[in-house]
């Protein structure tokens, strides 16, 4: 790691909750940092920076879901499978209904579903979304080990 130690902390916002990035980020949100002619990751320099290292074929998740954090409580190691669980906000919402694996059916009743390891899961249909979001979280929660934003509620 040749990134300079003081350099990179200069270009982080610890105000709040979570440390944010102010220099450059990728169309994804994520902060980026050049370190010895390579772009890498900031939140992935940071975990490594605490003398961490991340094992191949593993990521960096971030516990928060704010790509711009690099606060080191932030981020854990995951799969990428147990990343993409750990969605919540911005990420993982239906068009049609504005919640995350519950879709309107033709009927206008509500349908709660969720993909895990590829195959898709039924919580059932239901007559109201409140319900179909009830039964979805309960079968992501039985189903996923990462989905932290449904088990902070």
């Amino acid at each position: 790691m040749s990134t300079s130690t003081a350099r990179f902390w200069a270009k982080v916002d610890k105000s709040g909750e979570c440390w944010n990035w102010t220099a450059a980020t990728n169309t994804y949100g994520y902060g980026v940092v050049r370190d010895g002619g390579k772009v890498k990751k900031a939140h992935r320099v940071s975990f490594e920076m605490q003398g961490e290292s991340i094992p191949e074929g593993m990521v960096i998740d971030h516990i928060c879901r704010n790509p711009r954090c690099v606060r080191p409580a932030h981020l854990r190691i995951a799969t990428t499978k147990q990343n993409l669980e750990n969605l919540d906000g911005a990420h993982g919402h239906n068009v049609n209904s504005g919640v995350r694996g519950v879709y309107k059916t033709r009927d206008n009743k509500w349908q709660a579903r969720v993909t895990h390891n590829g195959k898709i899961y039924t919580a059932g249909t239901h007559h109201t979304i409140q319900s179909a979001e009830e039964a979805v979280i309960l079968l992501r929660n039985t189903l996923h080990t990462h989905n932290d934003a449904d088990r902070r509620e």
